[in-house]
């Protein structure tokens, strides 16, 4: 079946590659990543399927990694005036609210997709430790362990939004928000400036 063009296609704003990422994230969002193909997301973007190819000629594979980049890259900013802890717990919990925001790109995350998505990620985090005094080989391990933590974190809380992840019998359900902080603080204070 030929598309044919709507009324309202000289008012569509250009097909661009971080239209077509925004979209398919909002697809994801809304429906799973399961829901995700070329042919439902040309139907969102209001063009054929193929023509998405033209910004990504490797198709889905090529869009799935740059979901990843998309959500999955945060790099810590400029701590300014902050001190390294202050500021990678800043960064930790936003970066947290964002793959709650976007946990159906979780798995692309866990599976480890497009590895080099997350260098810059934890090259920042490298970096504010160092500038902390934390030694460079002891900031390579740190940084690696808090992004483990944080991407491992919103996977058992997502999870439990599912009913997977159970309390024991009797106990309240768990406050995840304040197990994030616990844990940010033992991740973080295991970190010993040289």
């Amino acid at each position: 079946m030929v598309r044919q063009p709507s009324i309202n296609a000289q008012n569509r704003p250009p097909l661009t590659t971080d239209r077509i990422i925004e979209s398919a994230l909002r697809i994801v969002d809304g429906q799973g990543l399961a829901r995700l193909t070329m042919r439902r997301l040309g139907d969102a973007l209001e063009v054929e399927a193929m023509a998405i190819y033209h910004h990504l000629p490797r198709g889905k594979e090529q869009l799935l990694d740059h979901l990843v980049a998309h959500v999955g890259a945060m790099p810590a900013p400029d701590p300014g005036g902050a001190g390294w802890r202050e500021s990678l717990t800043a960064w930790a919990r936003g970066y947290r609210a964002r793959l709650l925001d976007h946990a159906g790109v979780l798995p692309l995350l866990v599976t480890h997709r497009n590895p080099a998505a997350l260098a810059g990620t934890i090259a920042s985090l490298r970096e504010h430790l160092r500038l902390g005094g934390v030694p460079e080989q002891t900031a390579a391990v740190a940084a690696h362990s808090l992004l483990a933590y944080v991407i491992g974190h919103v996977a058992l809380e997502v999870r439990d939004t599912r009913g997977d992840v159970r309390a024991e019998p009797g106990e309240p359900p768990v406050d995840w928000d304040a197990r994030f902080a616990a844990g940010l603080t033992l991740v973080l204070a295991g970190v010993n400036p040289g």
